[in-house]
């Protein structure tokens, strides 16, 4: 092996160590084990699941503090495994090994940078899951088919992530894509990656439902809101609701239409309303408003407290012009552009793939 190769590898493997130790620091890996324990302590203690609530709340902490501590181990280990690579591609004089080498080099980067990005996500909410909301705004039908193309995205981005998607409630469109969605989205702070992609999204790009081929621009908003698990947080009152029911409608089966399954529930002091259709039975459909409303008055909370923050909902006025924090340039040239990082990518079709880890980094980094 060269010797100016196996310089290179020895000054990367320095760099990404200091970068791992970086790392923990930040994230307090020694606290992190301290807590652990505490938490699973009281996992095992005699009643823990008698308070159903608190036990899940615990437990999950729990899991989410062993995942952190667990990939920091990881990236340790996978460096002193490049290290023994190194020495035995060194000793042999194998060239062969190089490509190996710079592999694993590739991915263990991709996998520190995700670490690292976990040290940014220390917001109050930032360990929920989360419920996201799309909106199709200003352009007609383009419009609702660019929201169905950011449903599609943030599908993938979840992917990606490792985090879980179930479809709350579906509007169609009149003639194609979608007019609203919400889903919610499961994981290892969700709710803390996802929170960067609140907005509004523009996309230009030459409409296929134009016979004249001339170039549209769109827009589309995405809500977010955390899913609080201790119900104690957020008070909800009995007098300040109004519950619908409804038949349910779209897709489903001979279920969809038959009964008033679907239900809506309506906030009277905020005006908040949800409304959730997909689960099997009007029970079920409830209980969903109820997390769904948890979550709307967990955001407005956070952005009563913080609404000087440029993350905050309340700046969302108006879905068009003026008000979006990202566009998206199909034609005359290919550019996906935060308007509040400046971060930016030429490759949009990777973007639309859910490739979406340098613009949430961007933004956590800046708030």
């Amino acid at each position: 092996m060269a010797i100016l190769e196996m310089e290179q590898f020895k000054q990367d493997l320095t760099a990404v160590r200091n970068m791992i130790d970086e790392a923990g620091e930040s994230l307090h890996v020694d606290h992190l084990r301290e807590q652990l324990v505490e938490y699973q302590e009281d996992m095992g203690s005699a009643g823990f699941w008698d308070d159903t609530d608190r036990a899940t709340q615990v437990s999950a902490k729990a899991r989410n503090t062993e995942n952190r501590i667990k990939h920091y181990e990881g990236l340790i280990s996978r460096a002193d495994d490049i290290e023994i690579m190194m020495e035995l591609a060194d000793e042999e004089d194998d060239a062969s090994m190089v490509e190996e080498i710079k592999a694993a080099f590739t991915s263990l980067k991709e996998d520190l940078e995700s670490l690292r990005l976990q040290t940014l996500l220390t917001g109050e909410y930032d360990d929920c899951n989360c419920i996201l909301t799309l909106h199709a705004g200003a352009g007609g039908t383009e419009a609702q088919d660019w929201t169905q193309m950011l449903y599609r995205m943030y599908t993938r981005f979840c992917e990606r992530m490792g985090f879980q998607v179930k479809e709350l409630d579906l509007l169609e469109g009149d003639e194609a894509g979608i007019k609203s969605v919400s889903f919610e989205v499961t994981g290892d702070y969700a709710y803390g990656y996802m929170k960067a992609e609140r907005g509004v999204h523009r996309l230009v790009r030459i409409s296929p439902f134009d016979a004249n081929a001339r170039r549209h621009t769109s827009f589309a908003s995405l809500d977010v809101a955390p899913i609080i698990v201790d119900n104690t947080q957020i008070e909800i009152r009995t007098e300040d609701l109004r519950i619908d029911t409804y038949r349910a409608s779209g897709k489903g089966g001979q279920h969809v239409n038959r009964t008033d399954s679907a239900v809506r529930i309506t906030h009277l002091p905020t005006g908040i309303v949800v409304q959730c259709q997909n689960e099997r039975s009007q029970v079920q459909n409830k209980e969903m408003c109820f997390i769904w409303l948890r979550a709307k008055l967990a955001e407005k909370r956070e952005q009563e407290r913080q609404e000087q923050m440029s993350d905050i909902k309340g700046e969302l006025k108006k879905i068009e012009w003026g008000s979006q924090i990202r566009s998206y340039v199909f034609q005359p040239y290919t550019l996906v552009k935060d308007l509040r990082t400046g971060y930016e990518m030429g490759d949009i079709n990777a973007v639309m793939d859910g490739k979406l880890e340098g613009f949430v980094t961007a933004y956590l980094q800046k708030i």
